[in-house]
């Protein structure tokens, strides 16, 4: 085969040349994914107004995804700190585990935690331990297989770990709770990317008498973001997403993983997408970016790993 002639190499050297700094470039993200970025803890805050009127405002914080394993000392650690902040009230929206013998380190980092009031959904992740897959089909839309085969994980010893201590299971029912001066109700249900989640079991309208009132689920799908803003909730709390885990620059995430739209994949918006703050018919919605990464898939980019601090205040 004979070389080829001189016009021809310069445009080949530059492609040979693209080639390696593009491998170079995503080498050195992924480096920085895995590497860092992964263990880039950080404490959002934020504000709600959904208080009623001369109300006194109340620190909840909001955790999620925690998808913990015995080995993650460094975030077992970071949540231990977190009972500093002396929340009001904890949420927790599910996959807190990502491991068998996960029960009792996840109890013993949220320790702290579980001396303030709390209540908590479930997510897949802590019903079924995670398998390896092709990462490539989670930037596909969803098919809608659920790896609903793989081995059981002890979810009820983390249930009967959380409620001795006096935390609350929104598992598909109602629950009620006093905070200070404030009389909280709440609605919520359990994984709806599993389907899991009974509607029906915690459809009407929310307590007028409560002073707040906040719908709870794993996974934000519209049909239980509707149904809650529907029945008169205030603020919606959910997780599942993981920000989008692998996003574009200013955290502009490619998937959520469910239905909603990638706009809204973390942080404080308003449901429906285009209420304003002030309409009585729309809500405040709390999506987390949480804490962890499927063990087969320890990699974010531009998207750290939060737990956040919400302020609720008055209207």
């Amino acid at each position: 085969m004979s070389p080829a002639p001189d016009s021809a190499r310069g445009p080949l050297r530059a492609v040979v040349r693209a080639g390696v700094a593009a491998a170079a470039v995503g080498l050195g993200c992924a480096a920085y994914g895995a590497g860092w970025e992964v263990r880039a803890f950080v404490l959002r805050e934020a504000e709600v107004p959904v208080l009623p009127p001369g109300a006194k405002p109340l620190r909840v914080l909001h955790l999620s995804d925690l998808h913990l394993t015995p080995a993650q000392g460094r975030k077992r650690a970071w949540l231990r700190d977190l009972a500093s902040t002396k929340p009001d009230l904890v949420i927790g929206t599910g996959d807190f585990l990502a491991h068998r013998d996960a029960v009792g380190p996840v109890l013993e980092a949220l320790d702290g935690l579980l001396d303030s009031p709390g209540v908590f959904v479930l997510g897949s992740n802590d019903y079924f331990a995670p398998t390896g897959r092709n990462p490539v089909k989670y930037l596909l839309p969803d098919d809608g297989q659920r790896h609903t085969t793989s081995p059981k994980l002890p979810w009820p010893d983390l249930v009967a770990g959380f409620t001795a201590r006096g935390w609350r299971d929104l598992t598909n029912r109602h629950d009620r709770l006093r905070i200070g001066e404030t009389e909280i109700a709440f609605a919520g249900v359990d994984d709806p990317h599993l389907g899991y989640d009974d509607l029906a079991a915690v459809a009407g309208p929310a307590p007028a008498k409560a002073d707040l009132r906040i719908g709870v689920a794993h996974a934000p799908y519209l049909r239980v973001l509707d149904q809650f803003t529907r029945d008169g909730y205030d603020l919606l709390i959910a997780g599942h997403t993981h920000g989008g885990q692998l996003c574009l620059p200013r955290s502009r995430a490619i998937v959520t993983n469910c239905d909603l739209d990638r706009a809204r994949a973390k942080g404080l918006h308003r449901h429906p997408a285009d209420s304003p703050p002030d309409d009585p018919a729309g809500a405040w919605m709390h999506v987390s970016a949480g804490l962890g990464t499927s063990p087969y898939v320890p990699i974010r980019f531009c998207c750290r790993p939060e737990a956040t601090l919400l302020t609720l205040v008055a209207r």
